[in-house]
């Protein structure tokens, strides 16, 4: 095993699981905490012949995290240590520590409240605060105070404010890891003029440009760029390509990093650089999302460039509409950063604001749970059996008018009766994995003989655009899924990969629909039929009853929901004057909609 931090706080940790059920551990990033403390635990009594599971909260950390403790025991992943995660699993009749997701936790719990085969489970990045993780914990604590008392629970984080997280757990011990990182050098870069004619996202882009040339000329090994989203990474791509040729540098590589990414893409980003160059050693420029902040290492990153960016989901309750904001990270992302340039050596950070912003940004990221939509975890709950979200413990009580809103919206999609408990339709609903809109959109296509089509519309609402950011769009669903089925379109910005992964949902969502389907159906007979585009419109109406729209006069596409809200295509999208529309996808800040549904 190598010699880690955390490995000097691994007694404390086995001495306190062998009297306690709840613990809580604070380690900072690059202490060791997520392969060390699970292998440590492997030869613990209280284990026996149970699993440890453990939490991430992406899907490229749980991977990994697997990956690298199968190689620390010198096995392949899928023998002691396995992973599930959503569409990809590796793990045997062997496997005692098995690294999941989010929703699989969820899934687990809901199926076997009590846990029978599980030991321990530990709750990794927990400062990240999602909602899944708030929602498994909150489960599985009223899971340990009821049913098992012998069930062990781990919170662990690198920059929380722990003794809240054990004041939840009953006054928890706690226990604090040293980190060992090397010194990290913050300059701030804030403060450039702005150039006429130039817009803050331009500036941005160009000042990251200029820092990454910097680097290129000034600086050894390889660097990490953070940036808000795809779009970025993909605009500051061709930035640094175009800085490359220009000069003939040869020896650099640019790899992307983000979840939309498949496999193979994301291990290129984080492993080593192939040596092709034998006068001059390859070096790589990794730009990336907040994926990259925890639990994954990135070889041989010396310096860091921060764009000060996230982007978020953000869920407003006075118009039920999801929308993505970009906005500053915390105090707590900041340090996460820059201190991924002082893993191996001395690196340094360059923030894309001055250090007067630093002390002005958030402490601590807000918890998912206050700004999202929460209408899947009502939905959970009512199948745990719980109508009144204050019955669990959570850290921040989910907000009255989000719970109250998801309720609505569940008895409209004949989820739950208007006592707030869960029926046969609901749980249905649960078993499709996706947001109860679109779940009620699958099974309701199964009465009119469209359920594949209506799979293929929920992997659209669900995965990344086809069509390309910078593209001429389409505000049409009907567009989007003539691309799928026909594999043909007028379109020259399509994204073919995206199109390869949305198929792939949509055969794995079939999978489920028909597996959960009504009895009255025969899922043997189900096969993929051709998509009706007379019928989407109906479909979407399904999922967004409160989005069904209405034009309001013949000569603008300005439409009324009947929600009571307002909607209007902007002039960027081609124009689709139909007098009525579902709205799938509606930007509340702008007051546009986005793949808005079929004639109908």
């Amino acid at each position: 095993m190598p010699n880690l931090p955390i490995n000097d706080v691994l007694p404390d940790i086995k001495n306190k699981l062998a009297t306690h059920n709840r613990l809580v551990l604070q380690a900072p990033p690059g202490a060791g905490k997520t392969t060390a403390v699970p292998i440590a635990l492997l030869d613990q009594n209280w284990l026996g012949d149970m699993q440890i599971i453990m939490l991430e909260p992406r899907r490229l950390a749980a991977r990994n995290a697997a990956a690298r403790m199968a190689f620390l025991l010198n096995e392949k992943t899928g023998e002691t240590v396995g992973y599930q995660i959503r569409q990809d699993n590796c793990f045997s009749n062997k496997t005692k520590i098995l690294v999941v997701t989010e929703g699989i936790l969820t899934r687990k719990l809901q199926a076997d409240p009590e846990l029978k085969k599980t030991a321990l489970v530990i709750f990794d990045e927990f400062h990240e605060r999602s909602l899944h993780a708030d929602l498994s914990l909150a489960l599985c604590l009223q899971s340990q105070q009821i049913l098992r008392e012998d069930l062990k629970i781990m919170v662990m984080s690198a920059t929380l404010n722990m003794d809240t997280v054990a004041t939840l757990l009953d006054n928890a011990p706690i226990i604090q890891s040293e980190g060992r990182s090397f010194p990290v050098e913050n300059k701030y870069l804030g403060k450039v003029i702005r150039q006429n004619n130039t817009n803050p996202q331009q500036q941005l882009m160009m000042n990251l440009t200029n820092t990454v040339k910097k680097f290129i000329h000034e600086h050894e090994g390889n660097c990490l760029v953070f940036l808000p989203g795809v779009k970025e990474i993909n605009q500051l791509s061709r930035q640094i390509k175009q800085v490359l040729d220009n000069e003939s540098i040869k020896n650099i590589l640019i790899a992307p990093l983000h979840g939309s990414l498949n496999k193979q893409q994301q291990d290129l980003a984080i492993a080593s650089p192939q040596n092709k160059d034998k006068e001059k050693a390859m070096r790589k420029i990794v730009l990336a999302t907040n994926i990259a902040e925890t639990s994954i290492t990135i070889e041989g990153i010396s310096c860091v460039i921060d764009s000060g960016l996230e982007r978020i989901l953000d869920y407003s309750p006075a118009s039920a509409m999801n929308r993505l904001n970009t906005q500053s990270i915390s105090q707590d992302s900041a340090v996460q950063r820059s201190g991924r340039a002082g893993r191996l050596s001395a690196g340094v950070c360059y923030r894309m604001w001055t250090a007067e912003q630093q002390l002005r940004l958030l402490k601590h990221a807000s918890a998912e749970i206050l700004h999202s939509d929460l209408t899947s975890l009502v939905l959970e709950l009512a199948n745990w059996g719980v109508t009144k979200v204050n019955e669990m413990q959570w850290m921040d009580l989910p907000p009255s008018s989000a719970t109250e809103q998801a309720k609505t919206l569940l008895q409209q999609l004949s989820a739950i009766d208007d006592r707030g408990k869960i029926n046969a339709h609901g749980r249905d609903i649960l078993k499709l994995g996706t947001h109860p809109r679109l779940a009620h959109m699958m099974l309701a296509a199964l009465q009119l003989g469209q359920a594949y089509h209506a799979c293929l519309i929920a992997s659209l609402l669900t995965e990344k655009d086809i069509f390309q950011a910078n593209a001429d769009k389409s505000a049409d669903i009907h567009d989007r899924l003539n691309v799928l089925v026909n594999g043909s379109s007028n379109h020259h910005s399509i994204d073919r990969q995206q199109c390869k992964r949305i198929i792939q949902t949509a055969d794995d969502f079939f999978k489920r629909v028909k597996r959960c389907s009504p009895t009255m159906i025969n899922t043997a007979t189900l096969n993929k039929e051709t998509p009706d585009n007379n019928v989407s419109g109906v479909l979407l109406a399904y999922a967004y009853p409160d989005r069904i729209a209405k034009r309001r006069n013949g000569n603008e596409a300005r439409y009324l929901l009947s929600n009571g809200k307002g909607a209007v295509i902007p002039p960027y999208f081609q124009q689709h004057h139909h007098e009525y529309l579902v709205v799938a996808n509606l930007d509340a800040k702008q007051g546009g909609h986005y793949l808005s549904g079929g004639r109908y």
